[in-house]
C-alpha cells in the first residue's frame, strides 16, 4: 500500500475503498491486540487499515456470502449504530433479508421458538388490522392496539418474515452488538463482521476489518457483501 501520507492509492479498488473512508480506524489505546496484523499505521494519532489487507479480507467474505447465496441460504443483517442502519436496510430490503437495525431482542438465537411467537402475534395483529377487525374495539382500545404495533414495528419489523433460524449473520461492529454476536456463536452459525479496530477479529468467523462507523464505509461493505449474495444467488 502506498505510504499514508501520499493520499489515495493507484489501484482502483483500493481508490473506492479509501474514497469511502474504510481504512479510517480509532486511536491506538482503543486498539485490540488481535488487530495489529490489518493496521497500516498511524495519522494523528488515529490507526489506519491497510487497506491491501482489508482487500484481502473482504474478498474471503464476499466468498462465503457468494456460496450463501448459491444455496439460497437466509441471511440477518445486524446493524443498530443510527450513522449505519440506512445502508444495511436497503441491502438486506434489496435481498429479500431480515435485518436488525434498532435495539437487539435478547434471545432471537438462543430463544427462537419464544421470539417466534411474539411475532406470530405481530402478524396477528397486523392481519386484524388490515382486515378492519381492530375497528370493532373501543377507541381506547385501539389506541392500545396502536401503540402496540407502532412497539411490536419498530422491535420486531425487519424480522418478522424469519420463520427459523437464520443461516448466516452479517454483524457491522460484533463490540457494539456484543449480544448478537456471542448468541450467532452460541448456535454455531456462519458469521461475517465488520470490525474496528477495537474489536476482537475472532469474535465472528470471517471478519473484514475495516471503519465500522462511518455510513460511507459500511455501505461500501455491505452493497459488496449483497452483490456477491446475489452473484450466488444468479440475480441482478
Amino acid at each position: 500500500m502506498a505510504p499514508i501520507e501520499a493520499g489515495a492509492p493507484a489501484d482502483p479498488e483500493l481508490e473506492a475503498m479509501f474514497r469511502a473512508r474504510v481504512h479510517i480506524g480509532y486511536s491506538r489505546t482503543r486498539c485490540h491486540p488481535k488487530m495489529k496484523p490489518y493496521i497500516f499505521g498511524l495519522r494523528n494519532t488515529v490507526e489506519i487499515f491497510d487497506l491491501e489487507r482489508v482487500r484481502d479480507k473482504l474478498r474471503e467474505a464476499e466468498a462465503v456470502m457468494k456460496t450463501l447465496g448459491e444455496k439460497r441460504a437466509v441471511v440477518l443483517w445486524v446493524a443498530t449504530k443510527p450513522a449505519v442502519r440506512a445502508a444495511v436496510e436497503k441491502n438486506a430490503g434489496e435481498l429479500g433479508m431480515p435485518y436488525v437495525t434498532t435495539r437487539w431482542p435478547g434471545g432471537l438465537m438462543t430463544n427462537f421458538s419464544e421470539i417466534r411467537k411474539r411475532l406470530d402475534h405481530f402478524d396477528d395483529l397486523k392481519a386484524k388490522r388490515a382486515s378492519g377487525e381492530l375497528a370493532r374495539y373501543t377507541k381506547k382500545e385501539q389506541l392500545v392496539f396502536a401503540d402496540e404495533l407502532a412497539r411490536l414495528e419498530r422491535k420486531f419489523g425487519g424480522i418478522v418474515s424469519l420463520k427459523k433460524l437464520p443461516d448466516a449473520i452479517v454483524i457491522v461492529d460484533p463490540k457494539e452488538e456484543i449480544t448478537a454476536t456471542r448468541e450467532a456463536k452460541n448456535v454455531a452459525i456462519t458469521s461475517v463482521g465488520i470490525a474496528n479496530v477495537d474489536c476482537d477479529p475472532e469474535s465472528v468467523q470471517h471478519v473484514v476489518p475495516a471503519n465500522d462507523s462511518a455510513a460511507s464505509s459500511v455501505g461500501y461493505i455491505v452493497e459488496r457483501l449483497a452483490a456477491a449474495y446475489k452473484a450466488g444467488a444468479g440475480v441482478e
